[in-house]
């Protein structure tokens, strides 16, 4: 059950118990260049939870605002991930300490393998070996996975011992996840949703604008509360500072059953982003 810190933002306890702010900021897509100022945006908007990864080439833009907002370290929780082209043990253990460099931090909050890759050379049961020794350093407090489907999860169970505290994937009304989410319920872990409008697709649909007219809200406050309600971790990406503030509001109005319901009946199994068991880009 998620809990509100002073922030007004829930947490949710991983399956180690660190907890983990529900609604964060993204930065896919961020120019590297604009990543400080607009990061630092986010801070003063009152984001507590930074979602980056080393393919988005802007962690030393967050590194940085986080240098320059003054807020302590442990009151902002870290996300980055292995970028795909370090899957070897010897690889990933350099990738991240170039992360933590990057950051200019030497902990993360959370590190995740972005993807599975299960048609590259490098088994993806290697890389969490790795991920699992970075875990037992201490220099990430808690290991995930990112766009891992139910059977890639199944091969971690049966043969490493750290379970996943997070697996990111892509959800949003026209992608609903129920079955995957559901499996990462049961075995507890946390679901983070990525592309959470659909790239602003889901936005103009009108089941989804009645709603929000009907509630005085965007449409887009509808879609990212129907995530919230559903208990996953949501973390949108915007450069307007208005924006970041609409995405931040979110905690003062809650969508009913039936409009819960509604949101998710739009489900048609569209993805904005690759299938995880056929992408096997390496850059």
């Amino acid at each position: 059950m998620p809990t509100a810190p002073v922030s007004g933002v829930p947490t949710i306890a991983l399956n180690n118990g660190v907890e983990i702010p529900q609604l964060g900021f993204g930065v896919y897509q961020v120019p590297p260049e604009d990543t400080a100022d607009v990061v630092s945006q986010a801070f003063e908007v009152g984001y507590r939870h930074i979602d980056t990864a080393e393919m988005y080439r802007n962690e030393k833009g967050v590194g940085e605002a986080i240098a320059r907002s003054g807020i302590d370290r442990g009151e902002i929780f870290v996300t980055s991930k292995l970028n795909n082209g370090f899957h070897r043990r010897d690889d990933a253990l350099r990738a991240f300490d170039r992360t933590l460099a990057d950051l200019g931090t030497d902990y993360l909050d959370l590190f995740l393998v972005h993807w599975p890759l299960p048609g590259i050379d490098v088994d993806y049961v290697e890389t969490w070996k790795a991920m699992e020794e970075i875990y037992a350093s201490g220099r990430s407090k808690a290991v995930g996975v990112s766009n891992f489907n139910a059977h890639h999860l199944r091969r971690l169970f049966a043969e490493t011992e750290v379970r996943p505290a997070v697996n990111q994937i892509e959800v949003h009304p026209y992608l609903a996840q129920d079955e995957l989410r559901a499996f990462d319920a049961e075995h507890e872990i946390v679901t983070e949703a990525w592309s959470p409008i659909a790239q602003g697709r889901v936005l103009g649909d009108a089941a989804i604008t009645a709603i929000a007219e009907r509630i005085g809200r965007t449409p887009a406050q509808v879609v990212l509360r129907w995530h919230v309600q559903r208990g996953d971790v949501v973390f949108p990406k915007s450069s307007s500072r208005e924006r970041m503030q609409e995405n931040f509001a979110l905690f003062d109005f809650e969508l009913s059953t039936s409009d819960m319901a509604a949101l998710t009946g739009l489900d048609r199994g569209e993805r904005t982003g690759p299938d995880p068991d056929t992408f096997n880009y390496v850059p």
